[in-house]
This record gives C-alpha cells, structure tokens and sequence, in this order.
C-alpha cells in the first residue's frame, strides 16, 4: 500500500474518532497495559452517539464493515481529566487492547438506545441492577452518566428473570406502601380517639395551660427584679450597720423604684417598659454594693433572717385568711336577710298560716319520688326545688319534703304557697315539731348542753382569735350546731311510711331527671352514695382519728370516702339494721370528741360502714365551693352539681366561672327577690 493512501485513510479515520471521542461515556474496563493511552481508554469508550456524524458517514457512502489497517493509525482522543481541564492525547491502535472492536453506526437499529453503541471491553462484567448501585459513584466520578452495559443481546431466559425480578420488586414495593398506608390510617384513627378522650379542661395549679405557663420565661425579668430588691435590702441593711449612708440611700431608692415598676405584675407582658432599665439600674447599684461590702458570712445570716421573717409573715397572713374566709361564710347577705323576713311579715299579715299545700294525699305515697331537704335558706332551697322539677320527666309524681327551723318556717312556707313549683308537691315543716327529737333520745342534743360545749363554741376570745389556729375556726360554724344538720340520721322518723327517700343538700343543683335512682339495686345496701376517693386523698383516715384504738381496731383507714349531698337511702332496709342506733351509739364514744371533729360526714362514714352502695360518678359531682380547677366536662355533664365548701354560690366569695350553673335558677323577676335588692 502506498503513503499517500495511507495518510488519506489516516486522517479521515482521525477525524471520525475525533468526533466521536467527544461524545464518550465512561466505563469502567481493566486494560493490562500501563501506558497513558490505556489509562486514557481505560475510563472512555468511543461510541456513535452523534446522529449528524451517521448522516455524514451515509453521505458518503463508508462502507461500515470496511475498517482500515488499524496497526499504523494515530487515533487523537479528547477528555477531560477529574479536574475538569480537557485534555487531547494521541493513541496508536496498535497499543490497544485486542479486546476493542471497531463498529459501525450503520450496521446497527436507529431506533435501538445509545447504549447499543457502546464499545466495550468483554472482559468487564456487564451492568446489571445489582451492581448499579455499588458501581454508582465510581462511574460518576467525572461528572457522566452512568452508562447502561449492553453490548450483545440477552439469553431469552435470562431476560425472562429479569423481568420476574423486576415484577417481585414491584409487586413488593407496592405491598409495602399499601402496608404502610394501612398502618398511617391506623395510627391516625388511633389519634383521633385518643384526641377525643383528651381533656383540655385547666387541671388547677398543675395545669399546663394555665396563663403562667404559656412561656416558661415569661417571667424571667418580674422575677430577676424582685430577687434584686431582696439582695438590696439585705445590702442596704449591711450599709446602715456600717455608716455607708451614701450606698444606704441609694439601695433604698432603687429598692422603692423596683418595687413601683414591678406593682402587680406577674409576667413580663405586664411590666411597665422602662421596668428593664430600672433592673439595669439596680443591678449597677447592687454590684457597686458587692464590691463594698460582700461578706459572705454576714449575707448567708442576713438572708436567713429575712427567710424567717417572712415565713412568719405568711402563717400570720395564712391564718388570718383562713379566720376571715370562715367569717364571710357565716355571715348572711344583706338581700338574703332580706327575703325571709319580707316573706314572714307578709304571711303573717296576709293570713297565709291557715292555707295548705295541695296533694297532701301524696306526701305518704311511696310509689312517688320522694326528697327530703334540710335547711333553712329560702332562696338555695327554692333553686334545689326548681332544678329538679324542671328536669324531671314527670313533676307531678315527685314530692318535696322541705324541714326547716322554727325562725325561718314562715317565710319558707310563704315562699312555696306564693311560688309552688308547677305539678310538684310541696310540703313545708318545722323540726321543733318533732317532739321525738330532744335530749334524752339524740346524744348531740345532750352534748350540746353540755358546759364544755358551751365554752368551746361561745367563750368571746376563742371565737374571734387567731391565736386557736384555723383548723378549730371551721367547726365553729353556726351549721354544726343546727339539729337541721343531724337530721339526715333520723329519716325512718321523719318518714315512717316511706321506702326510700332522695337526700339532697340546699347547695346543690340538678340538671338532669334523677328518676332512674329509685330504681338502682343497692345490693342490700342502706346508703346509695358517689365515692369521692382519688389515689390517696378522701379516704377515712382523713376524716378519722386512727391513733385512737377504738377507731383503728374498727375501720380501715384507706377505706374510700362518700358524699353527703345527693344519697339515696333505703329506710326499709335502714330500720333492719338499727341504722339510727349505730349512730347514736358512736356519737356518745365521740362525746370529748377524739374520736372526729365536729360535722356530719365522719360519723356518716362510721354509721353507714360497709352499708354503702358505690353510684357512678356522674350523678354526683363536687367541689364547686372550693376547687376553681374542675372539670368543666364532668360539671357539664353531671346530674347533679354540688357546691360544697366555703364558697357558696350566693356569697360574693363564690367562684364566678361556677355560678352561673346556680344563678339561673334562680327568678329574678320575682317580686321578693327584687324588693330585696337581688340581682344577677
């Protein structure tokens, strides 16, 4: 062959490998020689991927199976380096591998993909779905794609597994999103439950979403100024010691500064915004005042005199509260004096004493619903009637025992002729009528003439001391010394042709029918009653004194505790088991009274012992007279509300967001209530 054809052949052959090296994909292909130029092919493979190159080579009808002497052919490669810079080398194709072939864009299907075209080293595994992934970042360490290996048509069988593979991994994916939804659907629908049972109501002190808690720095700055003006006043008491007149002053200023921009603020929202730089302030004063005078010695005594100073200061205040909560629960309001004694001249001179109550056929009736009310306040005692009668299903068959004292009879009387309840019965009683109840027969009646008792509840310097201690205070209340409170122990006398009376206390409020609980099984039970024990707290020996034997060898002390309040009891069943007699019998042990304070309650606990039926907890709920972190479900949802504790729902002492459950009960229209001054 001669040169010029050579170099003709030559430099057409560069030419297409020039235009091919540019549109090389990398692949990994092992090359046993060390050259640079086998390096160069190790990472770059020729392929005809350029469609405008195939037009040509057609145009000028190149024969694709003719190659030319590949011994003395100097092919030109152009890359680019891990660097990025491209590079431009010469390669002789007598240095390449055996292993490479020349192909021809010709020879092969245009609509087959550009992997087809890849020429490629046989001795290198073929890529599969496998491996892709391991291989990935190897492949792509330059910035190509990955190219997809396949250089000669796949066996049909294996094709076949492939596909099956591929199909399992499908099928397998898509079990495993199908599962996962299912699960997602679970969990959210497990959420949702829980959300609904979730009770967002305040839980009190402890409860997170009281304003306090908001931010747990919301305080920070009320906080740090009032820390600040205790160090100053312990400072400023080391100052005057020490004839540090100029620091003296200067901490008591800022001390009286800090204390009028704090006020009564007890978050930093409701601090003044010149508060921030005033505790700038007393902090240079304070620091001045450390480099002065520290000593840590004298500060540690100083401060523990002021720790106990103040805690002294609180037990007195603490004290004093308690003295004063239990005088504004014993003092009547003005319109409630009012009423009864309105009600009293008017049934006196309106000749009001010769008129009955209708139905007093029913008062003996025991296939009626039967209530028995003890007290001696007209207008709580009208918003107990009017309560129930307006829930029950039908009034006509409920009647209403109402006994009162010989004081407030008139205007209790008056008020039901004036106000009867529609459909209701009514029937109005007076407790000194009972010639039953006297001295000889009821111990707390002896005990009540006793000269210890006397001294106890009427000596001048105990009743208004602070000095007895809070916890006596409680049981000086007038209440405890009303017969109408002890009165629940005698109901067999009080109705002898009865089967089972409805007790209800003057401060609670019915919002439901309480129809259904003369037809709960007590079980042989005396005293149908809602538990009030939670964990730890009501149970008996918080109302018992079990250091005494005669208590301790007879209770349990973590028996669960019940309400007075809403009971319904079987006087059938009452009079088997000597009820009354149990009562009478503990009530002289308790004559010196170590065996319980004062009130009814402890010696209900021990007179109706183990004759208790435990009812749900929804038709009774209490608290509403002291704890301001009910459950405002539970109120809502409640048969009967009870407002028991100091602070009653009509006393200005009572909780505002609970009074509301009382008040609209009451008529405020009514002719009386407005004589008196009585308003919403």
């Amino acid at each position: 062959m001669s040169t010029r054809p050579r170099l003709i052949s030559a430099s057409i052959l560069a030419l297409v490998f020039f235009l091919v090296a540019n549109h090389v994909s990398p692949v990994r292909a092992e090359v046993s020689h060390t050259s640079t130029s086998k390096r160069v092919h190790k990472m770059y493979n020729p392929q005809y991927d350029c469609l405008r190159c195939i037009d040509r080579q057609d145009q000028s009808n190149i024969s694709s199976t003719t190659h030319p002497d590949e011994k003395d052919i100097d092919i030109i490669v152009t890359y680019t380096d891990p660097s990025g810079a491209v590079q431009v080398r010469s390669v002789r194709s007598r240095d390449l591998s055996a292993s490479w072939v020349w192909k021809s864009p010709g020879d092969e299907n245009p609509d087959r993909s550009r992997s087809s075209l890849i020429v490629r080293d046989p001795s290198q595994p073929k890529f599969s779905s496998r491996n892709t992934g391991e291989d990935s970042s190897n492949d792509n360490q330059f910035g190509g794609e990955m190219p997809h290996a396949q250089t000669s048509p796949m066996h049909p069988v294996k094709l076949k597994r492939q596909m099956l593979r591929r199909e399992r991994r499908e099928r397998r994916t898509a079990d495993l999103i199908k599962q996962d939804r299912e699960i997602d659907n679970q969990m959210q629908e497990v959420a949702i439950e829980r959300a609904r049972e979730l009770d967002t109501t305040v839980k009190g002190k402890y409860g997170i979403w009281r304003k306090e808690y908001e931010n747990p720095n919301s305080d920070s700055t009320v906080k740090l100024m009032r820390d600040q003006i205790i160090m100053a006043k312990a400072y400023a008491t080391i100052a005057k010691a020490k004839n540090e007149i100029t620091l003296y002053d200067s901490l008591v200023k800022h001390s009286s500064e800090s204390q009028l921009a704090i006020g009564e603020a007890t978050t930093d929202a409701e601090l003044h915004p010149r508060a921030l730089d005033q505790a700038k302030a007393m902090g240079h004063i304070l620091a001045a005042a450390k480099d002065q005078l520290y000593d840590y010695v004298l500060i540690a005594r100083k401060l523990r005199v002021m720790l106990q100073s103040s805690e002294t200061n609180v037990n007195f205040l603490k004290k004093k509260s308690s003295f004063l909560i239990q005088l504004a629960a014993k003092t009547v309001p003005r319109p409630l004096h009012c009423i009864p004694l309105i009600l009293t001249t008017d049934y006196y001179l309106n000749n009001y004493e010769d008129k009955e109550f209708l139905n007093k056929e029913k008062l003996e009736d025991p296939s009626l619903y039967h209530y028995a009310i003890f007290s001696d306040n007209v207008l709580a005692t009208s918003v107990v009637v009017n309560s129930t009668v307006l829930h029950a299903k039908e009034p006509e068959r409920h009647v209403f025992h109402i006994v009162t004292d010989k004081l407030n009879f008139a205007a209790m009387k008056m008020w039901f002729l004036v106000n009867s309840p529609v459909g209701a019965t009514i029937q109005v009683q007076n407790i000194d009528d009972f010639t039953w109840l006297n001295s000889s027969y009821c111990p707390v009646l002896r005990q009540l003439e006793s000269a210890r008792m006397i001294e106890y509840y009427f000596k001048a310097h105990q009743t208004s001391s602070l000095t007895a201690g809070s916890d006596n205070l409680k049981y000086r209340n007038p209440k405890y010394l009303s017969m109408l409170n002890h009165l629940r122990f005698y109901l067999p006398e009080v109705f002898p042709k009865l089967d089972k009376v409805l007790f209800l206390d003057d401060d609670i409020v019915v919002q439901k029918d309480l129809t259904p609980l003369w037809s709960v099984n007590l079980r042989g039970m005396v005293n149908g009653a809602v538990e009030t024990c939670k964990e730890s707290f009501h149970r008996f020996d918080k109302y018992l004194n079990f250091s005494n034997p005669k208590i301790s060898e007879n209770f349990d002390p973590n028996a669960c505790g019940w309400a007075f309040g809403m009971n319904i009891f079987d006087l059938r069943e009452w009079q088997k088991r000597d009820i009354t007699g149990i009562y009478h019998h503990w009530q002289n042990m308790n004559e010196d009274r170590t065996l319980w304070k004062l009130g009814t309650l402890p010696p209900g606990l021990i007179t109706f012992y183990n004759l208790t039926y435990p009812l749900d907890r929804g038709w009774h709920v209490l608290g509403l007279g002291y704890d301001p972190a009910l459950n405002q479900t539970e109120i809502e949802n409640a048969a009967v509300v009870h407002y028991n504790g100091n602070y009653k729902p009509w006393l200005d002492l009572a909780i505002a967001k609970y009074k509301s459950y009382w008040s609209k009960y009451v008529k405020f229209d009514n002719f009386y209530l407005q004589l008196c001054s009585l308003s919403e």
